[in-house]
């Protein structure tokens, strides 16, 4: 369809092609002839909804006409929301991305229309329409005054979470941006908002960003759980509910800021903080999702005492560690990534736990995907890291045909997922190792990093 034709010259075409009266064509597309003859005749405008099935009846597919009926029927000085609205909506299920930014841009040159933009932005994001929410997040972040507002706060939170994704760079630079909206949310959107940067870090190991939103993450847990059991405090009925027991993003920013010692190599900080989660007898609520995740948390914190002591150069904790993963398959991939950085740290000798888990390697190098709880963009971190410290593993031990295999695994992911810091760790070990790769490595090894400048470039 040219820029110069309209939709109602396409329908007189069509029915004069096809010799169909007002009724006919009416009849054919299941609706009143009433609607389509005040079209005809110019006296009435087309909703979305008429404008798809009059699409369909004529058989294109519906969508053809949506730029178009932006400027026919949408470009009016006095715009109307209730025809906008379903077409917005309709463009958000059809991708056409293009055609909400137009719209978007005619509206908020128009003052009140911020409102039902975030309004109808909160509705595709509900509905996982990501990308269409987002257009409309950051126009009506750009149309706020209110620089401090809580509504500018909420869309650059929805951008964050709409923006993560496998490139880590991308997830960078969206955590960056929301950090310094997060404190401007409410309270129960600022508990979650924290938990969702420091896990963002966390996949990103930047350990003093994840101990900065874990330790604020933890103080605004802490006040919100006193509150909530100061009796003269009225619990409201219908009043929002955090996401996770209070207690649970207190524990959690326990466990982050041992993690993030641990990593740092602090671990007497790092037991510290295990032991602050260790111990939820405090918690004296007992209804079923309180008691999981008080389960959870001590559970973990087991766990975590074995890993914080393995890493500090501990090898008795072994048999136990291993013990505990052994029956737990959520466990197995972080379990065996500690081992073998302790095992390269220390130059412990670890083939047989290796060879007990052969198979779920196996698993993770064919497939990179686990049976988990934890989110799949923290287990394909988890898994590049793994992959790093197996190869290294290896390849110190003279076994440069797993070495290799390994090693080439996590290179091709970690340039998947735009991880540079990986790309360079895996093409300085490569580099180590140069002389003992076959030929056919070599090229494998020369073609993912020709990927790796084209991306560059």
């Amino acid at each position: 369809m040219s820029n110069t034709t309209t939709i109602l010259a396409e329908l007189m075409k069509y029915m004069k092609e096809k010799k169909l009266g007002v009724s006919d064509f009416a009849r054919a597309c299941n609706m009143n002839p009433g609607t389509i003859s005040g079209f005809v005749n110019g006296n009435r405008k087309l909703s979305v909804y008429q404008l798809d099935r009059i699409t369909e009846t004529m058989g294109y597919p519906i969508g053809y006409y949506y730029e178009h009926y932006i400027s026919e029927y949408l470009a009016d000085a006095d715009p109307n929301w209730r025809r906008m609205s379903p077409f917005l909506e309709s463009c958000a299920k059809l991708n056409k991305l293009d055609c909400i930014q137009q719209v978007v841009d005619m509206l908020l040159d128009k003052l009140g229309y911020a409102t039902p933009l975030f309004e109808l932005a909160e509705k595709l994001f509900e509905d996982g329409l990501y990308e269409a929410a987002a257009i409309l997040y950051e126009n009506v972040a750009l149309s706020e005054n209110k620089q401090h507002s809580e509504r500018l706060a909420l869309c650059q939170y929805r951008l964050f979470q709409s923006r993560q994704g496998e490139d880590q760079e991308k997830n960078y630079e969206a955590a960056v941006q929301f950090g310094t909206y997060v404190v401007r949310l409410d309270e129960l959107d600022q508990l979650d908002g924290l938990k969702a940067l420091a896990n963002t870090y966390r996949s990103l190991r930047k350990w003093d960003k994840v101990e900065f939103f874990a330790k604020a993450l933890g103080e605004k847990a802490e006040i919100q759980y006193k509150l909530s059991k100061q009796q003269h405090r009225v619990k409201k009925e219908n009043s929002r509910q955090p996401s996770f027991p209070l207690f649970a993003y207190w524990a959690f920013s326990h466990l982050l800021r041992a993690q993030a010692y641990d990593e740092r190599k602090d671990y007497e900080k790092g037991l510290q903080h295990i032991k602050k989660y260790a111990n939820l007898s405090w918690v004296t609520d007992t209804d079923e999702e309180t008691l999981k995740w008080k389960k959870n948390y001590e559970e973990w914190a087991v766990v975590n005492m074995h890993v914080n002591k393995l890493l500090s150069g501990d090898r008795n904790v072994l048999p136990d560690y291993v013990a505990y993963i052994s029956s737990r398959k959520d466990e197995v991939l972080p379990a065996l990534d500690n081992i073998l950085e302790a095992a390269n740290r220390y130059h412990f000798d670890v083939d047989d736990i290796l060879k007990q888990f052969e198979a779920d390697i196996s698993s993770y190098l064919e497939q990179q995907k686990v049976e988990s709880f934890y989110t799949q963009r923290f287990i394909t971190e988890r898994f590049i890291h793994f992959s790093k410290e197996l190869s290294a593993y290896y390849l110190t031990k003279g076994r440069f045909t797993d070495g290799f295999r390994f090693l080439l695994s996590c290179l091709e992911k970690s340039t998947l997922i735009n991880n540079k810091s990986y790309i360079i760790k895996c093409m300085s070990l490569f580099e180590s190792y140069h002389d003992y790769a076959s030929s056919d490595t070599k090229t494998a090894y020369k073609n993912i990093i020709n990927e790796v400048n084209k991306d560059e470039v």
